[in-house]
């Protein structure tokens, strides 16, 4: 049996950490000793990690400047300090500070892997949770396989950091059956059927761009549009976007539902899932969407085309303004057969995530790892 072990920042309400517990809860237990090591003891995703499935963390909550402070230990040090038994893979499965830590190992006999999530863009975002640039790119040189969860990922990174990897492509890992059977629940409040329903999901801060949700939300029922918007999320921006909804009197068809454990039973009653954002790495939202048969309309970010085609064969990809992503909604709003089109597409494009596809890819990656002199 293979011993693993995966590091992430925390358990936090984000798609990354969502896609762990997913992932590790899936793998197949009589091949894999599982465990997952948090730095900060923090987050509402651990409680779904399967009982089989061990868990520690470094500290049991947050402290500030940690990131500074972290940089003031060398990788080596943090790694044997905080990492105290023997894994035959260890995996840090977030860019950054878990990067930076378990690229410290130094045993010849742990191979080592790194999952990017994200485009970073440029060297400095990239090497924010390190020393320097310098040193980043000597950190994650020392991976035997670095792992991206879209193309558009992997470029992004090999073009910052030019070094010469192993570097693969596995898409994320989403809970098929859960999602459907969660979403046969009964909402909360009532979603009016005779209006269209459009939704947004996500941490509500500045990258998901929910400013513009509510922008093209307005103008919607300004333009005569029988809509209602639905945010499900929380974050630093509520109270921002809040305060915008209020004063331009928009609370009667725009709601903010905050987080919800169960999202699904609200998506799969949507006629449309919108993604505004101005990054993503691969957005889990949007995944799930197509698995609950949801047509999607997102802006071009990171991993987009890839799930929903390079010419909009499953869903509608637009340029990352909110004049191109209004009027690509108001085309959906003129033409309800264009609308249906999407939504078988959707659910065929979403068999393609299914759970079984997802982890058995990154299992064979694992196990090859393994084997691999």
């Amino acid at each position: 049996m293979i011993r693993i072990l995966f590091m992430i920042p925390n358990l936090g309400q984000g798609g990354a950490e969502k896609v762990l517990v997913n992932l590790v809860n899936n793998m197949d237990k009589t091949k894999f000793d599982i465990t997952v090591k948090t730095l900060f003891d923090i987050g509402v995703n651990k409680k779904y990690l399967d009982e089989i499935i061990k868990y520690d963390s470094c500290f049991k909550k947050t402290f500030r400047a940690n990131s500074q402070v972290l940089k003031l230990f060398s990788p080596k040090f943090l790694y044997k300090k905080l990492i105290r038994e023997e894994y035959d893979i260890v995996v840090s499965f977030l860019e950054g500070p878990t990067a930076r830590i378990i690229s410290g190992c130094s045993s010849p006999k742990t191979k080592k892997i790194c999952w990017i999530h994200v485009e970073q863009c440029n060297r400095r975002t990239a090497s924010y949770s390190f020393r320097n640039f310098k040193e980043a790119k000597r950190c994650y040189s020392k991976y035997e396989k670095i792992v991206s969860v879209s193309h558009s990922v992997k470029e992004d990174f090999q073009k910052i950091f030019d070094i010469s990897n192993d570097h693969i492509v596995l898409y994320n890992v989403n809970e098929t059956n859960q999602i459907m059977e969660k979403a046969k629940e009964k909402t909360e409040i009532a979603i009016d059927k005779s209006k269209i329903n459009i939704c947004g999901v996500g941490r509500l801060t500045k990258v998901k761009k929910f400013d513009r949700l509510i922008k093209i939300h307005e103008m919607l029922i300004n333009n005569g549009y029988n809509v209602n918007t639905y945010l499900l999320g929380d974050g630093k921006e509520r109270e921002t976007l809040e305060k915008y909804v209020q004063k331009h009197n928009l609370n009667h068809s725009f709601k903010f539902l905050g987080y919800q454990e169960n999202p699904y039973k609200y998506i799969s009653k949507m006629n449309l899932f919108v993604c505004c954002s101005t990054a993503e790495g691969f957005n889990t939202a949007a995944t799930e969407s197509l698995i609950l048969g949801v047509p999607v309309v997102t802006t071009l970010v990171s991993g987009m085309e890839e799930m929903l085609g390079y010419n909009n064969e499953y869903g509608i990809v637009t340029k990352n303004d909110e004049k191109s992503l209004y009027q690509a909604i108001v085309n959906l709003l003129n033409h309800p057969d264009l609308l249906d089109f999407y939504q078988k597409k959707a659910y065929l494009r979403g068999n393609k995530f299914s759970t079984t596809q997802t982890v058995q890819a990154v299992e064979r990656m694992l196990l090859e790892l393994d084997r691999s002199v």
